[in-house]
């Protein structure tokens, strides 16, 4: 099978050739930049990689095309980058670098000691709810990003012949983004003493996302690409490494019903796409309402999570989800783990969740920094081996 048949067999839960094979084609498949280096020089391979960074806070990379080939990757990623033209507006301070992303958030990186951006400054934090600081706060204009948006589609459109393709969100979750505006603890309090200002500016980010999703699917029509889009990718991480992130019912409430009308919004602007959606932790609890609000797509399977066994979820929720995900635990087995323990757990999970198709194969999150590059081989050469159906 070519790339394309493969992912929207695979897509459609049946069984393709092989499993198909993800790196990159979002902000939460990837690999880092000294992850992707080390690992491609370990084998004689170029280390070429995109200089436009998708996403320059996680420091992650897009490999070559020619890499990606190498690797066999079956995805391609069209969409904006997290921080439209960032190469332009980074300050550099000796190791320090600086950037402000679009909702007014300062990150910073020392290149001595940091792997990733940090984020200094939340644009609400010093006023006494959300409601007073959304008096003064400027919210976002997709508007004028427009043209960088389209000349980036219009650029990635280029490569995708022959691949399945993923159009990927432009920004981070509700609830992420309402965190980074509003400052964590002050959030977590307000949805307790201002709820009313947490809905305000959920809706806020909401409309922020709405507007990118109309720009891109009127690009794609003008450009009659509309048929050839398999997924679209939205995320919001919904859940701690041992329990929802908030009470199910106050996700489902304010969360996962705006979610709902934005998937309806998009799938009756492109019908037949497949909406992807990204939520670490434990939210087993919170897949059937993910479902029933339009899910097709459920990443990344963290299954060391609580409540989410993989042979549960595959059976419980594997007719109406396709797992993009759960290839190999990144916090423990890829970081620290041998060789062998690399291919036993692959093979594990290849076992469980590869069955009657419905399986898209990549790690548990992107490949962190300090992932040794012969885990990495190990990984994708037992995908290569054990994956085929």
């Amino acid at each position: 099978m070519k790339s394309l048949e493969r992912l929207n067999t695979a897509l459609s839960h049946r069984e393709p050739d092989r499993i198909p094979y993800d790196i990159a084609a979002t902000t939460v498949s990837g690999i880092s930049k000294k992850a992707f280096i080390r690992a491609m020089e370990y084998r004689g391979l170029p280390a070429e990689y995109e200089l436009k960074e998708v996403d320059p806070i996680q420091q992650i990379v897009t490999p070559a095309e020619d890499i990606l080939r190498k690797l066999n990757c079956d995805v391609r990623r069209m969409g904006a980058r997290r921080i439209p033209d960032f190469e332009e507006i980074v300050i550099r301070r000796g190791n320090v670098s600086e950037v402000t992303d679009v909702w007014g958030c300062l990150w910073k990186m020392d290149e001595s000691r940091d792997i990733y951006y940090n984020q200094y400054t939340y644009p609400l934090e010093a006023y006494p709810s959300i409601s007073e600081g959304l008096k003064n706060y400027r919210v976002p204009d997709i508007s004028l990003h427009a043209a960088v948006i389209r000349r980036d589609l219009a650029e990635q459109a280029q490569g995708i012949s022959g691949y399945g393709v993923l159009i990927d969100r432009n920004c981070a979750g509700l609830t992420e983004t309402s965190l980074r505006i509003r400052g964590y603890e002050n959030w977590f309090i307000d949805t307790v003493t201002d709820p009313a200002g947490v809905e305000q500016l959920l809706d806020l980010v909401l409309e922020y996302k709405w507007a990118y999703w109309d720009l891109v699917i009127d690009w794609l029509a003008e450009n009659n690409l509309t048929g050839r889009i398999s997924v679209i990718s939205e995320c919001d991480d919904l859940g701690t490494q041992t329990a929802t992130l908030l009470e199910p019912d106050f996700l489902r409430r304010t969360v996962i019903s705006r979610f709902r009308k934005l998937w309806s919004h998009i799938k009756n602007r492109m019908p037949g796409v497949r909406i992807f959606m990204h939520t670490c932790g434990s939210v087993r609890v919170l897949l059937p309402d993910l479902i029933e609000a339009g899910l097709d797509i459920y990443n990344p399977v963290q299954f060391t999570a609580a409540d989410m066994d993989l042979k549960g979820l595959k059976r419980d929720f594997g007719k109406d989800l396709v797992f993009w995900g759960g290839g190999v635990n990144t916090q423990s087995t890829l970081r620290d783990g041998s060789p062998a323990q690399v291919r036993d757990e692959v093979r594990r999970i290849i076992d469980i969740l590869a069955p009657g198709g419905g399986f898209v194969f990549t790690t548990v999150h992107n490949i962190q920094e300090d992932v040794p590059p012969e885990n990495f081989w190990a990984m994708w050469d037992t995908l290569t081996e054990h994956g085929i159906y």
